[in-house]
């Protein structure tokens, strides 16, 4: 099976390089690797062109944010299963995507999630919120429970059928896109219990300038889903509390 990886990037050329290496290597030996730099001003171009005879596809042109950066890999994906990996994160260890292939021929998933580990900047191995999972249960979902949005890998039938991130989103996009993948219950979703990704704080629903914006989001996201936004939100915020408890003893 092969996997396509996607990589959106824009300014950051602290951290794209570690993300790459992650990619690169990995023992499984079908990845296409696709990524899609927004016209950065800093260094970011120079260091993904550094790798660029083991990219499948590098693309760098102005674009409307992450979420469009996205859906423009996704169009280009020929994998059987599409997954992301942010500039500003990476793989937790080199054979992460042979786990993940291996998981979903054994169950012949449509969707796979796992673990991850947000981490400080400065010290990737500090961890500050430690998400495990958990197994997929519909009613979870329908009260804000959704998986960590880097350790979901889909196969590309079911993009095709449910389509891509809304742009209309900044913020708020990848939970979208989650809800509209697991509220009918009609994918085939299976956890793999293992660390799939580490994530660096500081994305962009991570900073505190950026709290009410993805709070009005959320609002919005919930409500186009026929749920009670607020108490919705509420929820999804009483399923984070664990990851921090969790966290103390990682």
């Amino acid at each position: 099976m092969k996997v396509s990886i996607i990589t959106s990037c824009f300014n950051h050329e602290r951290t794209i390089r570690c993300c790459i290496e992650s990619v690169l290597g990995q023992d499984y030996p079908d990845i296409e690797y696709i990524v899609v730099d927004g016209a950065s001003t800093d260094n970011s171009l120079a260091v993904i062109k550094e790798y660029e005879d083991r990219i499948t596809h590098i693309v760098s042109e102005p674009d409307r944010g992450m979420y469009e950066a996205i859906n423009k890999g996704i169009r280009m994906a020929t994998g059987d299963i599409i997954g992301l990996v942010h500039s500003d994160d990476f793989l937790y260890s080199p054979n992460t995507i042979s786990h993940i292939v291996e998981r979903m021929c054994q169950t012949g998933a449509d969707f796979l999630y796992g673990d991850g580990l947000f981490v400080t900047p400065g010290d990737t191995d500090k961890v500050v919120r430690n998400w495990i999972g958990g197994d997929y249960r519909l009613w979870k979902v329908r009260h804000g429970w959704l998986p960590l949005h880097p350790t979901c890998y889909i196969r590309r039938e079911a993009i095709a059928k449910r389509g891509l991130y809304n742009e209309t989103y900044k913020i708020a996009a990848d939970s979208d896109f989650l809800f509209r993948y697991l509220l009918g219950g009609d994918l085939t979703v299976t956890y793999l219990h293992e660390y799939i990704v580490r994530m660096r704080m500081g994305g962009l629903s991570t900073d505190a300038a950026k709290r009410r914006q993805m709070w009005m989001e959320d609002i919005r996201m919930y409500r186009s889903h026929g749920m009670n936004p607020t108490v919705t939100k509420l929820e999804k915020m009483m399923w984070k509390v664990p990851q921090f408890l969790l966290a103390k003893f990682k």
